[in-house]
């Protein structure tokens, strides 16, 4: 069969699953001009020659997938320049064909889509993971230039799903997970809400086939008497509802299969007792008869309280506006109604879709293209967060509906994730905000910056000039805009750090030498960079400061041949050791204190260079150091500055007698010692003692000193010391 056979053989074969050219031309010629129907045929002509001989996992012509994708966009009336992106979007990965061929024959918009979708075979990854991830990032980040390329990427999903039939069990499951956890999501951010539930469904059925048709068969058997009952309520809200002289439809609406096993998950309960799987769906034709719509539901059936959504006032990121409410029906059955415009129900079917209508041959841009794009700006941001697969992460939680409204001390309306913080608040403000919050009131009291937001609250933040993001805020953001700050922030603080340990590692062997890198020309270092793959001197002590390269080794390069072979920094052959390098605690993220022994200043310590971590400080009676031993080019020799800048964290290990108490008295005599307390521990316990374990901040030895003192004159104290080290890896 030619190509020609081939095209037209899709004619009398379109079916839902597999619509054909005839249906995707029918569907185009309702709206488009026939100049721009005929340039999608072709499109249609030239992918089938493109895709000749190729075949699907079903049997079918490959062409077949992308005209489907078409139709699909071709329904939701978008324009020719993305239906024919649509047809062609599978050209640039599967055959020869180049961009520019695309841009030559069909514009560069078209070519620009295209290879937006395209995914990046041509690239060698690690994993599968890390390739998905990455064509993920940059489908994404080509929806920042031109928003029709997750149009054409659902739509090419949403087809897939209908045919995954053809695919082996264990591919299916894994595009079915993908499809629940990134594409449904992604097309209710979008607000293209008809396909999110078509992907939903079509992606549980996938990945659990024996409990969607438990659901689907209990849902049959109780299917004639919820549309009984739910036909009455029907009739009797368009009633009351004419009677006001407001009109309207009034339809019945089913839940979608995937919806309510996912209430079954999240409430823990049976399906039996899942009643509310019908709801209501009220369209009026304004804002005005939305409000008085509702009274007149009300007055007829009684609302559950606490149940009342106005996304009206407030809009869902996406631009979806609707009125929530559940009514008490007959027998005290719950019944969920929506009540909107036919606008409203317009955008909430097909969201940004539905405002990239083709019109006098222009993409109408609308409030939901806006909100889409403030969302999808974050991501130039995002995406400099680190690996493909943390921003893929970051995405993924970004997607899910907002839950939390908060406001800003001018009444502006924030939207949040459930589960946000005041941090995520401060990022969501402003990056600098977020970089600089110390502090937050919330309805005008103070609260701790972990604090997690509640809807309705006022929120403000308070900033000072010189504060920086502390590392641990990773822990509790729920954004993905404030972890991709924070890391990002921390990122260049890591780097800048790590040039000023390596300066001073490289320093400290240069001094066997009788050198510094004062003595040392930038020609010298750029060269020595050069040899070593770097692209200049500051990589090279970035390197360094990580411990990914040895600053002895370093020194030997830069300074003159070493005289003997004695192992660097040894004082052999008449040569004077290096002076240890000094450590005063402000060195940041480059210099890590071991917790398997909690160095002081003013224990003896030695240093272990780590890779990637910079340099970890023991005490010189630390179980672990032998284990070090074997690498002896990796000890640094390192002694506490004269002055040290910080607290120190230390543990000590209290044995006392039992009686109501004790743990209060311990705690108060070392609060009293205007020492803090980071945590409390009880190891053990028998009939008469119990081991307390506490992890206190000291300036340096002389302050535990006093400490331990305190500790030891108190009675009901049988045994005092510090934590010996056990042995266990650190770095």
């Amino acid at each position: 069969m030619d190509y020609e056979q081939t095209l037209l053989g899709l004619l009398p074969g379109g079916s839902r699953r597999t619509p054909g050219l005839k249906e995707l031309l029918s569907a185009a010629s309702a709206y488009l001009p026939p100049e721009h129907v005929e340039r999608i045929r072709e499109a249609a002509e030239f992918g089938a020659e493109a895709h000749r001989g190729q075949k699907r996992k079903t049997g079918e012509p490959y062409i077949a997938h992308p005209v489907a994708a078409a139709e699909v966009l071709a329904n939701l009336r978008l324009d020719a320049d993305t239906i024919v992106a649509a047809i062609l979007h599978d050209v640039i990965e599967d055959t020869p064909i180049a961009k520019e061929d695309l841009a030559t024959r069909f514009g560069q918009t078209v070519a620009d889509i295209v290879d937006g979708v395209t995914k990046l075979d041509q690239i060698q990854f690690k994993s599968r993971e890390e390739a998905q991830a990455e064509s993920f990032r940059k489908m994404l980040l080509a929806m920042v230039r031109d928003l029709r390329v997750i149009l054409v990427k659902l739509a090419d999903r949403l087809h897939n799903m209908r045919t995954i039939e053809g695919m082996a069990p264990p591919r299916r499951r894994a595009i079915a997970r993908e499809t629940l956890d990134i594409y449904a999501p992604l097309a209710e951010r979008l607000g293209l809400y008809a396909m999110k539930l078509e992907l939903e469904d079509l992606g549980f059925h996938a990945l659990y086939p024996r409990r969607y048709k438990v659901i689907e068969k209990a849902l049959k058997r109780a299917r004639g008497n919820q549309k009984e009952f739910l036909t009455r309520i029907s009739e009797n809200i368009s009633t009351a509802l004419a009677k006001a002289g407001i009109e309207a439809d009034v339809e019945a609406r089913e839940k979608h299969l995937y919806s309510i096993y996912r209430k079954m998950q999240r409430k823990r309960t049976s399906l039996s007792e899942i009643v509310d799987v019908y709801g209501l769906r009220v369209i009026v034709e304004s804002v005005d008869h939305c409000y008085r719509a509702l009274g007149v539901v009300h007055g007829s059936y009684r609302p559950m309280p606490g149940r009342f959504k106005d996304y009206i006032a407030i809009p869902r990121v996406n631009g979806y506006q609707s009125l929530h409410t559940t009514l008490f029906g007959p027998n005290g059955q719950p019944i969920e109604a929506q009540i909107r415009t036919r606008d409203m129900h317009r955008v909430s079917e097909s969201g940004i879709a539905a405002h990239w209508k083709y019109k006098s041959g222009e993409a109408s841009a609308g409030h939901e293209q806006a909100r889409a794009r403030e969302w999808l700006s974050n991501l130039i941001s995002m995406q400099e967060a680190g690996s493909s697969e943390e921003f893929l992460e970051s995405v993924r939680l970004d997607l899910f509906p907002d839950k939390v409204y908060v406001f800003t001390p001018k009444g502006k309306i924030l939207r949040l994730p459930r589960g946000a913080t005041v941090v995520d608040f401060a990022y969501a403000v402003h990056t600098d905000v977020g970089n600089r919050c110390v502090a937050a009131k919330i309805d005008r009291r103070l609260a701790p910056l972990r604090t997690q937001l509640r809807n309705g609250q006022t929120v403000e933040v308070v900033t000072a000039p010189g504060a920086i993001p502390n590392p641990s805020w990773v822990n509790f953001v729920v954004t993905a805009k404030a972890r991709a700050a924070i890391r990002q922030y921390l990122k260049g603080l890591r780097r800048s750090e790590a040039i000023e340990l390596g300066q001073r590692l490289v320093n400290q062997s240069l001094a066997e030498f009788d050198l510094s890198l004062t003595d040392i020309s930038e020609t010298a270092l750029a060269a020595t960079a050069g040899e070593l793959g770097m692209s200049d001197a500051d990589e090279l002590f970035e390197k360094v400061g990580l411990g990914e390269r040895l600053a002895p080794l370093i020194a030997r390069r830069l300074g003159p041949a070493a005289p003997s072979t004695a192992a660097p920094g040894s004082a052999e052959a008449g040569e004077s050791a290096p002076a240890p390098l000094a450590i005063a605690g402000t060195e940041g993220l480059l210099v890590s204190y071991a917790r398997c022994c909690f160095p002081v200043p003013g224990d003896p310590i030695l240093a272990y260079l780590s890779s990637g971590r910079g340099i970890i400080v023991h005490r010189e009676d630390c179980a672990n150091v032998d284990d070090y031993r074997k690498h002896p080019e990796k000890w640094i020799s390192v002694t506490w500055a004269e002055q040290t800048a910080r607290m120190f964290g230390c543990e000590l290990r209290v044995e006392v007698q039992n009686r109501m108490g004790v743990l209060a008295a311990v705690a108060s005599a070392i609060a009293g010692t205007e020492t803090n307390i980071d945590h409390v521990e009880l190891e053990e316990r028998d009939t008469d003692t119990s081991v307390l374990i506490f992890e206190v901040r000291v300036r340096d030895r002389q302050h535990l000193a006093s400490v331990m003192r305190v500790i030891r004159r108190m009675p009901d104290v049988l045994r005092l010391s510090r934590t010996l080290a056990v042995k266990t890896r650190d770095d």
